[in-house]
């Protein structure tokens, strides 16, 4: 049953049950003293069927008396936190009663309430309170602040790809009027023409990364999953950031254990680690390494990688998975980073049971751990073989010249214990790769 249809369905049976109470103490008017006025009217029974429509409906509801008593409260008022005791909580909601019951007249309006007895957080919510006959007063509550916060992020993301794609649209336009303008300069239209596709190519990736991320936020965006070798789809990616690498002289060390299927979407997780991949290469100092290991701990296949960059600061950390945000925008516009792809990334461990854990440390470099449940096969399986074909052999982590340790990891000295940071497991921190454990290090998760 809808809202609108139970809200009518008590309205109408208090209009009712208040005409037959209207009819009989006109009948009887003539054998009793009339009441002074005042004197308190007293809340009876609910009208017949009324409390099991309240039970029912998805919306909080509470039955007040004129006077403000509470009469009756659905599970859903207390959940909320309405209702504590025998009193209706938040004295706007009382209001709302106490002009719908002098008034007679339904009242409806949105509030921002606080959530709880500590006032922490808040609630949106919209409030419906009506008579439902002289002594009664109805108060439903629809709790909105989910559809609120979807709204607020909805409305933020048009703004950010406005934003974002009017850049790269402006600059084509200012450089093919360049271009028109330098016609008779081979020079200056070759220089203006090389700026040309490189912005196009940046608008083209912004594109679609939108285009993922939006695929990645729909319900079915893994249907219909399967068995993916987490082998190939490492060396997949690697082999999609060999150019990058190559620009930047960047030796990307691959190794760990063998064999490793999940259950998903391959091109997902391909995009998901070319990602890190890609991220690692940007950040990282020309001749240097990167580091791609796999292990599989206690049914979790953890996909680590691993730079010599500069590092992210505490700060960013907290905000380094949001759409769009950038450690360092002028720095980003010269990689060509868009701002989406650890967005992506999250998503991307989100959609797959999964979680992204960061360690970084400004300076030392940083460590993303994509961390995804591991899908059993059986021993021979065509996907273990196939995996197992294309493995680099002895790799060695690029900073150490080790590979990670087999061991669930230790948290950096001053950090919280791994299994307390996290609840679904071990968190992966900078013992998986060899960077030093100093103190105030982070341990970051992403939270989709």
């Amino acid at each position: 049953m809808s809202t609108p249809l139970a809200f009518a369905i008590a309205i109408g049976i208090g209009l009712v049950v208040g005409l037959v109470l209207g009819v009989l103490s006109a009948a009887g008017r003539g054998r009793r003293a009339p009441q002074p006025l005042t004197t308190p009217v007293l809340a009876g029974p609910l009208p017949e069927g009324a409390a099991d429509v309240l039970n029912v409906l998805a919306s909080a509801s509470v039955v007040l008396g004129t006077d403000g008593r509470l009469i009756k409260s659905s599970p859903a008022a207390h959940a909320f936190g309405l209702v504590r005791g025998r009193e209706l909580v938040h004295a706007e909601l009382r209001e709302m009663a106490a002009e719908a019951g002098t008034l007679g007249l339904v009242r409806e309006r949105e509030l921002e309430l606080p959530r709880g007895p500590l006032g922490r957080g808040r609630l949106i919510v919209y409030a419906r309170v009506a008579p439902l006959r002289p002594d009664l007063v109805l108060v439903l509550v629809e709790d909105r602040t989910e559809a609120k916060r979807v709204d607020e992020v909805r409305r933020d993301f048009v703004a950010n790809v406005s934003h974002e794609l009017k850049t790269p649209i402006g600059a084509l336009s200012l450089l093919a009027e360049a271009v028109a303008d330098a016609a008779d300069d081979a020079d200056a239209v070759r220089h203006f023409s090389g700026q040309m596709q490189r912005e196009s190519v940046r608008l083209t990736k912004l594109v679609q990364e939108i285009i993922d991320l939006s695929r990645l936020q729909v319900a079915d965006a893994l249907h219909p999953p399967e068995p993916v070798g987490i082998d190939d789809a490492v060396s997949d990616a690697v082999d999609r950031c060999a150019m990058a690498s190559r620009a930047k002289n960047i030796e990307v060390v691959v190794g760990g254990d063998h064999g490793a299927v999940v259950y998903g979407d391959h091109n997902l997780l391909v995009t998901a680690i070319r990602n890190l991949v890609d991220n690692a290469i940007s950040y990282s100092p020309e001749n240097t390494r990167v580091g791609v290991g796999v292990r599989r701990v206690g049914g979790i296949v953890e996909i680590v990688v691993s730079d010599q960059g500069i590092g992210i600061s505490g700060a960013d950390q907290d905000r380094i998975f949001e759409r769009f945000y950038r450690v360092d925008p002028a720095r980003s516009r010269v990689t060509g980073g868009t701002g989406l792809g650890l967005s992506i990334v999250k998503h991307v461990a989100a959609n797959h049971g999964g979680e992204v854990m960061l360690w970084s440390r400004q300076g030392q470099g940083s460590t993303f751990t994509l961390r995804l449940p591991e899908s059993v096969q059986p021993a021979g399986s065509h996907a273990e073989h196939a995996a197992a074909e294309t493995w680099v052999e002895n790799p060695t982590h690029p900073r150490t010249g080790e590979l990670p340790p087999a061991s669930p990891p230790t948290a950096p000295p001053g950090s919280a214990a791994p299994g307390a940071a996290e609840p679904h497991g071990p968190a992966t921190g900078p013992a998986d790769t060899g960077l030093p454990q100093d103190a105030g290090s982070e341990l970051k998760g992403a939270t989709p």
